[in-house]
């Protein structure tokens, strides 16, 4: 079995599809609501990982006044916060979390505070005491603003920080900010991150005498 090696300060963590898997929930709440303005559910399921809400139905229905977009976010947001039932962890992602528990990482995610404590505690991982939630950024994954933020939090530069990431928008947004990307899941494994695991399994951390973080990652 083959081993990629990279090597990084800092870590930084998407969540839904990454470390959580949510898909059930967020399928059951975007079929509702693509159902509910005329859409096909298959094709807004397409376009709805890794952005935040609001992004998303400006993708899905372009002409529509952004302040309805907003407003629709906040009830769902509402929606997928109280529906956890299906939530668990990404393959490998509790060792994962434990194996970097004391080196440099931040959470980066388009989820709100509230639907991230509420996925994380679902799942049983600790959450990163650095953090980047819905409330902290102007702009939505594709763009960058979430993941510079969470190296800036950290006190480390774009080359020196690693994204892990499982969506087009969020690996975009990772490649946007100068960072590498491991991509995680079905969803990243024609998207050509730097590296590309089924989940957190295929990955061993290691620490070097320096603090940096090495990560070993071997082939699916």
């Amino acid at each position: 079995m083959s081993a990629t090696v990279l090597t990084a300060s800092a870590l930084l963590l998407d969540m839904d599809g990454t470390l959580v898997n949510s898909d059930a929930v967020v399928e059951r709440c975007w079929r509702r609501w693509a159902l509910k303005h005329g859409l096909d559910p298959e094709a807004a399921l397409k376009v709805v990982h890794g952005r935040q809400g609001y992004a998303t139905m400006a993708v899905l229905l372009p002409d529509r006044p952004v302040e309805e977009n907003y407003a629709d976010n906040r009830v769902l947001l509402a929606e997928e916060t109280a529906d956890v039932d299906g939530v668990v962890p990404v393959g490998g992602a509790p060792a994962f979390m434990a194996a970097i528990a004391g080196l440099p990482h931040a959470l980066v995610t388009s989820a709100d505070s509230a639907l991230a404590t509420a996925r994380m505690t679902a799942a049983a991982l600790p959450m990163p005491a650095a953090r980047v939630t819905a409330e902290q950024v102007g702009a939505s994954k594709p763009d960058p603003e979430g993941f510079l933020k969470g190296a800036a939090e950290l006190g480390f530069g774009p080359a020196d920080c690693i994204v892990f990431e499982d969506s087009e928008a969020g690996i975009a947004a990772g490649r946007a900010a100068g960072m590498r990307v491991v991509g995680v899941g079905p969803r990243a494994a024609a998207l050509s991150p730097d590296a590309h695991v089924e989940d957190l399994t295929q990955i061993r951390v290691e620490t070097a005498e320096d603090g940096t973080i090495r990560l070993h990652i071997s082939a699916a």
